[in-house]
Parts: structure tokens; C-alpha cells; sequence
């Protein structure tokens, strides 16, 4: 599929097709809530109103999942915790997943993901690990990791998911899927189960960069109930895509982003740059001092939040993440604002590199999907800790608060790199050409899998 859907294809037919697939490929662990039921009434709905000749939606019939700290009216918003099963069932749909919907999209599951979206791995204790679609014996990446393994294995064309720190760029490089996250506070946040609130962003997992621009353009929209939102009136980015990169000036991150790499990320980088124009390098000095403020930050606000359940009942949070909120809950004040104030200093920085560039590459994995289980990895000569490694190069970026994307590359042993382009706030639209150049290119071409269709 090179885009959104043709209006005049069944909607019914499209998510029957998903949900047959979803059974399939029950062995990646990935889906947690199948709403079949709730799914076909939707799509019946929709090709009832096209048969009295509303016009159809951009999404029209297109199946898409949701990670599952996104609410969903009638279940429980789990965010891969046990300590949330107690929870009330949402009343409403997150706003993210009734935008789709208004844009004719149909949700047919929630999915897994790393417990509270803490983590980079997809590792999950009451849910069990999802699994990456081209080898069950190595990481998904996450923590949308449920939601980027169905895109990759080609059960569904497109997914929500979150990023705080770089949840939707890891898993979507590492299971071969575009991914998108937009500027801090273009898209709302509503309904979605927090982590970091200055941190944490929602976007879409898609197939191809067109359904992840028409993805992203159902997403835009002023929400009164997430106070944290900007919205600016800056308009569709999908008519946009056939412009290509013309007149955009590229650059590739160096210094910190330049390693370590595996071959395959390093040629991913290099293939990227080649497509794309890009010679001259830029530095961002401030990159490993930003990724220790962003953990500061994490651990602090994550700490913080859950404090009070930590208190009552520790033993309700499984081990990956315990400590780290326990630790996050004492952590000085102090430290929390000299990360912050290096935080705007890590963004001024960047933004003065955006007076040289329209858009500057970095690697968004260093490495293929290290083995399940594996507490280290080697990459050019460098032991690094497996579940902080993977996003060694997402890390950095996030709390700048800028738009930036994934595009994957197919790498050894059938498996999956990825490289991200980055731009300056509110230019998504630079992001969502340059993605479509790549893939125009045949940058992503055969990484995806589609072993269940």
C-alpha cells in the first residue's frame, strides 16, 4: 500500500483482513486487546455512510492499534503495568484516537509496550516481552513496542504510540516502520497515560511516510483538555510530499552521533546522507550532557508521579522499572532544575545549528536488535549497557522539543537499522518530505516484512 486507502475499498473487508492477521502473528506478543467487535461496527458504519454518499475520510477503512496507555472507552488504560489493572475503564477514546477515527481510520487493538513506557526495549513483565517480527530471539525496541512490531510484520499499515525519549524512533528503526515525532505540544496528549510531562509526545507508526503524513494531519487539532498543547495553524503536510527536499538545506549530526555504529547503522546513515544531499557536519556539543539531563528529568517527573502508588503497594510494579521510580521519587530538586536549565541550553544550541540547516541526519539505533535478555552489547569495540545503548542517540534529542522522524533500512541477517532527520519546531512538514524522498529513493525497500498477509 503506497498511501492512504482508495475510497471506494470495503471497510469491513479491510478489518476483517487486520484482525485475521492479528491472529496470526499472536506470537510477537504485540497486541494485548483485540476489539474485533467494536472494530467491524465501526467499519460497517463507515461503508454505510459512503453508501448514502458522505464522502469518505483520508484514512478511510484503514485499520490502525494503539498502544495501550492510550485510553479506549470501556476497557482499562493498562500502560503495561500491573499496577494499574485496578483502574477504572475509560469513558471517553484519547483524543489521538478519535482524531483518526474522525479521519476514517478504525482501531482494531491496543498493544503492548515497556511497563509505563519506561524503557527501550519492549521487555514487559505482566505482559510478557513483544517480539521482533523479523527474530523472535532479539528486542522489538520501545517502549511502543507492541504498536511498531505490528507495522514492521505488516498486520497493520499504521499505529499511535508515544515518545518520551525516543519510544516511537527506537522500535520503528528496529522493526522496520516510519515513525513520527512531532514538535512538543503540536499534538494532544489527551487521554493518554503520562510519564513525563515535559517530555512525552504521541504520533503515528506508519507503513510509508504518505499514510504518516495523513496520519499526522488527523492528528492536528486544538484540545481544550491538554493544557500543554500549542496549536498553530501551520496546515496539511500531505499535498506537500512531492515537493522532495528541493531547497532544503541538510546536514548530518557528528561528534556524539558520530559513535559508536554497527556497519549496518553506519551505512544506513551514509546511504540517507547520500539521498538526501547532505555533506557538511554540524556538532551538537551539548548532546551527552543533554542525554544526563533528560534522564534527570525522566526519573524525577516519573518518580514523582507515581510516588503515592509506590508507597502503597512497591510490589505492584514489576522490577525494570521499580527502582528507578523509587530512586526518580528522592531525587534532589536541585538537580531537576540544573537539567532543566541545561535543557534550554542543549535547545538554544541546536537552534543555532537550524541557522545553517533545514535539516540535520542522525542515527536513530546504533546497532540491529540486540538479543533478548542480553544486559550488555559490543558495538565497534565498546560494551555499552544494552537498555540505555539502543537509544543513546534518540535520547539527546527530545528535550529540545523538536520534530523528528524515522526512516528504516534494511540491514543484515534480514533485520533492521534506522536513521532519523530532524528539523526545527513546527517544520514537520521538512521532516515528512524528506522521509518521502528516502522512500521515493528506495532507501526503505524490502525491510518490511508483510509475513502475515
Amino acid at each position: 500500500m503506497s498511501g492512504p486507502p482508495a475510497a471506494e475499498q470495503s471497510a469491513v473487508a479491510r478489518v476483517e483482513a487486520a484482525l485475521r492477521r492479528i491472529e496470526a502473528a499472536r506470537s510477537l506478543n504485540a497486541a494485548t486487546t483485540v476489539l474485533a467487535a467494536r472494530a467491524l461496527a465501526r467499519a460497517a458504519a463507515l461503508d454505510r455512510a459512503r453508501s448514502d454518499g458522505a464522502a469518505p475520510g483520508p484514512l478511510q477503512g484503514v485499520p490502525f492499534v494503539a498502544k495501550n496507555l492510550f485510553d479506549v472507552a470501556g476497557i482499562v488504560t493498562r500502560a503495561g503495568s500491573a499496577a494499574t489493572v485496578g483502574d477504572a475503564p475509560a469513558r471517553a477514546d484519547a483524543f489521538s484516537v478519535a482524531a483518526l477515527e474522525r479521519a476514517g481510520a478504525v482501531l482494531v487493538a491496543t498493544t503492548n509496550m515497556d511497563e509505563l513506557a519506561y524503557g527501550f526495549t519492549g521487555e514487559n513483565g505482566p505482559d510478557g516481552d513483544t517480539l521482533n517480527p523479523y527474530d523472535a530471539a532479539r528486542i522489538s525496541g520501545g517502549s511502543s513496542a507492541g504498536s511498531a512490531a505490528l507495522v514492521g510484520a505488516g498486520v497493520v499499515d499504521l499505529a499511535l504510540g508515544s515518545d518520551t525519549n525516543g519510544s516511537i524512533r527506537v522500535p520503528s528503526a528496529l522493526c522496520g516502520a516510519f515513525g513520527l515525532k512531532a514538535t512538543y505540544g503540536r499534538l494532544s496528549r489527551g487521554g493518554a497515560y503520562p510519564f513525563v510531562a515535559s517530555l512525552d509526545h504521541v504520533g503515528p507508526i506508519a507503513a510509508n511516510p504518505r499514510l504518516l503524513a495523513a496520519a499526522y494531519d488527523a492528528l492536528q487539532g486544538a484540545d481544550p483538555q491538554d493544557p500543554t498543547q500549542v496549536p498553530r495553524d501551520i496546515g496539511p503536510a500531505t499535498p506537500q510530499l512531492d515537493a522532495g527536499i528541493s531547497g532544503l538545506r541538510v546536514g548530518i549530526l557528528g561528534g556524539y552521533f558520530a559513535g559508536p555504529l554497527d556497519p549496518d547503522a553506519a551505512a544506513a546513515l551514509a546511504a540517507a546522507a547520500a539521498v538526501l544531499g547532505a555533506g557538511e557536519a554540524a556538532e551538537l556539543r551539548l548532546a551527552e550532557a543533554g542525554r544526563a539531563a533528560a534522564f534527570v528529568i525522566t526519573t524525577s517527573e516519573a518518580g514523582h508521579l507515581h510516588r503515592a502508588a509506590l508507597s502503597r503497594d512497591p510490589e505492584a510494579f514489576g522490577p525494570l522499572v521499580r527502582d528507578r521510580l523509587a530512586a526518580g521519587a528522592l531525587a534532589p530538586a536541585a538537580w531537576y532544575l540544573a537539567a532543566q536549565k541545561l535543557r534550554r541550553r542543549l535547545a538554544e544550541e541546536l537552534s543555532a545549528l537550524f541557522a545553517r540547516f533545514d535539516l540535520l541526519l542522525a542515527p536513530a539505533v546504533p546497532c540491529v536488535a540486540p538479543p533478548r535478555g542480553a544486559e550488555t552489547i559490543t558495538v565497534q569495540d565498546r560494551t555499552l549497557p544494552m537498555r540505555l545503548a539502543v537509544g543513546m542517540y534518540t535520547h539527546p534529542l527530545t528535550p529540545t522539543g523538536v520534530p523528528v522522524g524515522v526512516a528504516p533500512r534494511a540491514a543484515r541477517d534480514g533485520l533492521s537499522v534506522g536513521v532519523q532527520v530532524v528539523a526545527p519546531p513546527w517544520h514537520e512538514v521538512h521532516v515528512l518530505r524528506a522521509l518521502a524522498a528516502l522512500d521515493a529513493a528506495g532507501f526503505s525497500r524490502s525491510v518490511r516484512m508483510e509475513v502475515t498477509r
